[in-house]
């Protein structure tokens, strides 16, 4: 089947699938990933003064990093359209600004019910915010956006599951219909597969495939790229995020930042579909989405599926990792995306654009990236993968580390 056929073939049939098929709880169907292996916890107290604090020893001991500043008994049920696609009970989305929940669905609106953990900037969030905001089902931490949970080497993965803590200290799994109450101490388990990919490369054309790099330098054939990314957008919670860092994942979405922290700027992998929902009309004909689609042609929809959309991909990157001093420790634990324009790997270069969404784009932001013939996400190593692949992975991050700007 030609590229462009293949394309014709899976927008159709994710089409027809759409229309039957308004909600399909994440499942997982990715024989590669096998098991889950627990990285850490977090605990939060829905509470005034609650303590946020974190486990990497399965809840035997706990470190403090944060507090709540204000509770919330609440959840909303006209959640984001892609929480539908998480099970209740699951982290629903992980960004450097904001965590939700999923703890149901509403057929009458099709869209999950979530309630939310909110960095404290959106106590006073920017004016203008264009992006998915409950504030009354919302509990609010004094942790900045991009630090600790909220992408600072201790965030959640879409998919990770969440646990009330019992009286006596055991767990049980949110139930459909759970809403938040005053005290109430939330546990999620962050776990990732056993079998875990070092990168996943996109060529960014029509009909160009998507694939999966494992350490031991098997690949394989993931999906293919219905419509590549060729510009950039004003992307709301970019500004809270470094260049070349995942800002936000859910079932339906890889939001990559393009620029500096405190600038807007960022492009977006989707699912094809995600991209066939009423309000992503725009993503067929502006240029900051790239549309992918699964390689198994049975398989028409990809939306809170692994391991582009659940289990494997979290906001986690932390600047100045690859120059530290203690780079090949810090590497371990961070994300990169990064572009080849034609002179092999480089990482993103970081255009920004203006806040004021009344001001039309720039006619270069909707080509930033059309040059681009590749794009990568690197994932965290683990030491499973041995010493030698370890040493090779890292020599070549180390030398990207010490290019910045576009070729």
């Amino acid at each position: 089947m030609s590229p462009t056929s293949r394309v014709v073939f899976l927008i159709a049939i994710a089409a027809a699938t759409a229309l039957g098929s308004a909600r399909g709880p994440a499942a997982g169907a990715y024989a590669d990933a096998g098991g889950l292996r627990e990285i850490f916890r977090i605990r939060l107290v829905n509470d005034y003064g609650g303590e946020v604090s974190v486990s990497r020893d399965a809840g035997r001991s706990w470190q403090a990093v944060g507090q709540v500043l204000r509770y919330t008994t609440k959840v909303n049920r006209r959640g984001f359209t892609a929480s539908k696609w998480v099970s209740p009970g699951r982290v629903a989305a992980a960004a450097v600004n904001a965590i939700h929940v999923s703890v149901g669905y509403n057929p009458e609106e099709d869209r999950g019910v979530v309630f939310s953990v909110l960095p404290r900037e959106f106590l006073a969030p920017p004016a203008a915010y264009h992006s998915f905001l409950s504030p009354n089902s919302s509990i609010y931490t004094d942790l900045a956006a991009g630090e600790r949970i909220f992408g600072g080497g201790e965030a959640p993965l879409v998919g990770s599951s969440v646990f009330l803590e019992e009286g006596d200290g055991s767990l049980s799994a949110l139930t459909d219909g759970y809403v938040p109450a005053r005290g109430d101490a939330l546990v999620i388990v962050v776990a990732l597969p056993e079998r875990y990919p070092i990168a996943a490369s996109f060529e960014n054309a029509e009909g160009g495939a998507v694939t999966l790099e494992y350490g031991d330098g098997s690949q394989r054939l993931l999906g293919w790229v219905i419509r590549p990314a060729r510009g950039i957008g004003r992307f709301a919670g970019s500004r809270y995020a470094a260049m070349g860092r995942i800002r936000a994942g859910h079932a339906g979405v890889v939001d990559v930042s393009t620029s500096p922290l405190g600038f807007l700027g960022a492009f977006q992998i989707i699912p094809v579909g995600h991209a066939l929902s009423p309000e992503m009309g725009a993503a067929w004909s502006l240029t900051q989405w790239m549309i992918v689609g699964p390689v198994a042609e049975d398989s028409p929809l990809w939306e809170g599926l692994m391991p582009l959309f659940y289990q494997h991909i979290r906001p986690d990157y932390r600047a100045g990792d690859l120059r530290a001093a203690d780079w090949k420790e810090r590497l371990l634990s961070r994300f990169l995306v990064e572009a080849d324009f034609g002179y092999g790997w480089r990482p993103l270069w970081a255009p920004r654009l203006a806040p004021d969404a009344t001001v039309p784009l720039p006619d270069w932001a909707h080509h930033a990236l059309e040059e681009a013939r590749r794009i990568r996400i690197l994932f965290p190593l683990t030491a499973r993968g041995g010493p030698r692949e370890a040493s090779a992975f890292f020599a070549g991050a180390q030398e990207q580390g010490t290019r910045r700007g576009r070729p």
